[in-house]
């Protein structure tokens, strides 16, 4: 498609909203790293399977099969950039939550959003830039906007890397009031970043229902096909029903919250791209709890990584 409204706009948001968004964002990885120990790490080194097929789906299959996606539906260019932006980033923060209701494997699940965390500081940027580059109409805005992937790759490190560090520590030294602190900050956290997603969907409106449809079936889409990659490459791999579910929804439910400060901070909220990413925040969501659903809600204990 060829050139709309919707890649020449961009979403108000003020500078101070974007403060808010940094720290809070910040704060949602620190209440979900505070239930991640090292010794969620040292099960990788026994049973390495499972969480090199959940990289691997996450940071090499998702991405590209975006790119195919993009391909087929040429959507508007800043969608696509979108799309790209919302494949290239780490696991969301609620997939934990999700794969324990869905009797996944919650150990492996934790082990996932750690790693897939740490590779997100370099991976996401050069993911993005990656993909983008290859889809021509993508190109010539990633040219336009000509970002810097090393200024990236400082901002995720201290949105995400800092915050997992320190809240292992926490865990490490003390871990009874790591798991208090988590309850609390995970949630109110959480609640304060849709609702500042809610404000800038709601102070652009008139835009958001012009396109609510159009970026609606995307997303849609979008993220079915982020759930069937995780869960065949589970399956082709073999691994045991735990550890589909879990790879399954790591892979379907993407931090969009990172992709849309990234959005705001790199690309000055253009239009499509912070649509689509903050959609995909709200949605995600809804098809995660289903998907729990369908599989079932039974209490899970911690299991090995196996």
């Amino acid at each position: 498609m060829g050139d709309t409204l919707l890649d020449s706009i961009h979403i108000n948001y003020n500078q101070e909203a974007l403060w808010a968004m940094n720290i809070v964002l910040a704060f949602v990885m620190f209440g979900v790293a505070l239930e991640i120990s090292v010794t969620d790490f040292k099960a990788l080194w026994k049973q390495p399977k499972p969480v090199l097929v959940g990289v691997f789906s996450q940071f090499l299959v998702l991405p590209a099969l975006t790119y195919l996606l993009v391909i087929v539906m040429e959507p508007y260019p800043s969608i696509a950039l979108g799309m790209f932006m919302v494949a290239a980033c780490p696991g969301g923060n609620i997939s934990n939550f999700i794969s324990h209701l869905a009797g996944g494997n919650t150990a492996l699940s934790v082990c996932l959003t750690a790693i897939a965390t740490l590779f997100a500081v370099f991976m996401t940027p050069l993911n993005l830039q990656f993909w983008g580059s290859l889809y021509e109409p993508t190109a010539l805005v990633l040219k336009e906007v000509a970002i810097s992937p090393v200024e990236m790759i400082k901002l995720v490190a201290l949105l995400l890397g800092v915050p997992l560090v320190l809240g292992m520590l926490v865990n490490h030294l003390r871990p009874g009031l790591a798991l208090k602190m988590s309850k609390i900050l995970k949630i109110v956290s959480l609640l304060f970043f849709v609702s500042l997603v809610f404000l800038a969907l709601y102070n652009n409106r008139v835009i958001f229902m012009d396109y609510i449809f159009y970026v609606f079936w995307i997303v849609l889409l979008h993220n079915l096909l982020a759930f069937t990659t995780g869960f065949s490459l589970a399956r082709i791999f073999g691994l045991s029903s735990s550890n589909i579910k879990s790879i399954t929804i790591e892979t379907g439910i993407q931090n969009s919250g990172l992709g849309l400060l990234l959005i705001f901070t790199f690309f000055d909220g253009l239009g499509g791209m912070a649509l689509l990413a903050a959609f995909w925040g709200i949605w995600h969501i809804v098809s995660g709890l289903l998907l729990a659903s369908l599989w079932g809600f039974k209490p899970v204990k911690k299991e090995k990584l196996a």
